[in-house]
């Protein structure tokens, strides 16, 4: 009897040690982390995932901005400057074309009275305003394209060079002939200004 009582207590034992086994195997294991880096471990699958949504954000392609097409002004220092030049061409023209029949050199016998306020004188002293207006214009919107290191032969020192020439031969001719009670010879020099300005302006046109 004594020692169905000793084999019921080792077996009582047994039992409560194998609960106690069960149950420390179903118990969390001891966490010895500090409150930091328990926040980091919560906080960590956050900051992957918001992450990732940049990451994915980036890759997407962005799509260029239209850009406006460049509509340049119609009324600039360049438009007047080329609108001058035409019509300075077209009254050295309609000068030419207007020009008094009769001799201007070597004349003989008695001449009529020199016409200085008619249609060519005129259009003479308009040719020459035009002309004027022209290379200021020209200096004034243009000024930086004119290097003499690009040398004579550049079409834009060409440009300045030949239209500056002309307008000073034809303002010369037009004030020749204006002081002038007098035939006096000035055709060809307004004429050759006239050219020197055509030139010049079909290099840079």
């Amino acid at each position: 009897m004594h020692v169905n009582h000793h084999v019921r207590t080792l077996l009582a034992g047994g039992v409560l040690l194998g609960l106690t086994g069960m149950a420390s195997a179903q118990e969390m294991p001891l966490d010895l982390s500090t409150p930091a880096q328990a926040y980091a471990q919560r906080a960590m699958p956050l900051m992957l995932a918001a992450n990732d949504s940049v990451l994915v954000g980036r890759k997407q392609p962005v799509a260029p901005a239209p850009q406006p097409e460049f509509d340049p002004p119609l009324i600039s220092g360049s438009n007047v400057h080329l609108a001058l030049g035409v019509a300075t061409i077209a009254a050295a023209l309609a000068t030419a074309m207007t020009g008094p029949e009769g001799c201007e050199n070597n004349c003989t016998g008695p001449q009529p009275p020199r016409e200085t306020n008619g249609t060519h004188a005129k259009l003479g002293k308009a040719t020459a305003v035009l002309a004027m207006a022209t290379v200021a214009s020209g200096l004034i919107t243009h000024w930086d394209d004119f290097h003499l290191e690009d040398g004579l032969t550049d079409p834009d020192n060409l440009h300045v060079i030949l239209g500056v020439t002309g307008a000073a031969l034809m303002a010369y001719a037009v004030n020749k002939s204006a002081n002038s009670t007098t035939p006096v010879s000035h055709a060809g020099i307004a004429e050759l200004g006239a050219l020197g300005m055509i030139v010049g302006i079909k290099m840079t046109w």
